[in-house]
């Protein structure tokens, strides 16, 4: 945690790539842990968070993504807050998250890339009405618009391509760090993983469960879980400026 800590407090232009293990502090499964997301019907989660199952299944996605993606009880957890306290002082420059729970805006961040969108986003697949999370939650069967057409969450499914310009401005600010941090991310899903090849700073940390295939790469790696690492953080100043 001290080697960490002197990372940071000698950094300048972090940035933070994090995925699913960033929220499970917070209440919100993540799908490769052993105790992840599961799906139904013999289907993985994949499987039914996928483009063509939404548009042959489009009850039965919203069924599963209702009772599995939606969790508007869950709140920043230390994670975000620390990475808060690093943007109000000039040293984040981003966070690339692969999550679609908005955490990190909710903590008050506002330079977040999130490559695969935001649950509270949704729009009308007709008129492009836009609407909040409330309404696919509390809706019954397949989320519909005033003009009839069907709500679709603004989030990228698996075979839909990720958005131009979020992909560019994370690219560009993994480039330009001179730390990333990857945290809570197996780094399994392309093309989002491949992103980190981008770095060419100075330090390079994982921060993870599980092995990743950027262990290798790293400077630092610690086998722990996300949340509990920023709550020490937490407690160590990062140092003047």
């Amino acid at each position: 945690m001290n080697e960490l800590a002197e990372i940071i407090r000698k950094s300048r232009r972090i940035v933070f790539f994090g995925g699913a293990g960033v929220s499970t502090a917070s209440g919100i499964p993540d799908f490769r842990s052993g105790d992840g997301l599961r799906g139904g019907n013999g289907l993985s989660p994949e499987e039914i968070l996928s483009k063509s199952f939404f548009y042959l299944q489009t009850e039965a996605f919203f069924d599963f993504y209702r009772k599995h993606m939606l969790h508007p009880e869950a709140k920043p957890n230390a994670a975000h807050r620390y990475l808060y306290r690093l943007e109000k002082e000039d040293r984040l420059r981003g966070i690339v998250t692969q999550n679609i729970d908005g955490l990190h805006k909710a903590a008050g961040n506002i330079r977040v890339y999130e490559l695969h969108g935001n649950v509270h986003d949704n729009h009308c697949l007709e008129c492009n009405a836009a609407y909040p999370m409330e309404k696919i939650l509390h809706s019954e069967g397949i989320p519909r618009c005033e003009c009839g057409g069907v709500i679709k969450p603004d989030v990228a499914l698996y075979g839909e391509p990720l958005e131009k310009y979020v992909c560019i401005g994370a690219r560009r600010e993994i480039t330009n760090a001179d730390t990333l941090i990857v945290a809570g991310t197996s780094l399994a899903v392309e093309p989002a993983a491949s992103f980190i090849d981008d770095f060419r700073g100075k330090h390079l940390v994982v921060i993870n469960l599980t092995p990743t295939q950027a262990d290798e790469r790293a400077d630092l790696v610690i086998r722990g879980d996300v949340a509990k690492v920023f709550e020490k953080l937490e407690e160590i100043p990062p140092g003047p400026q």
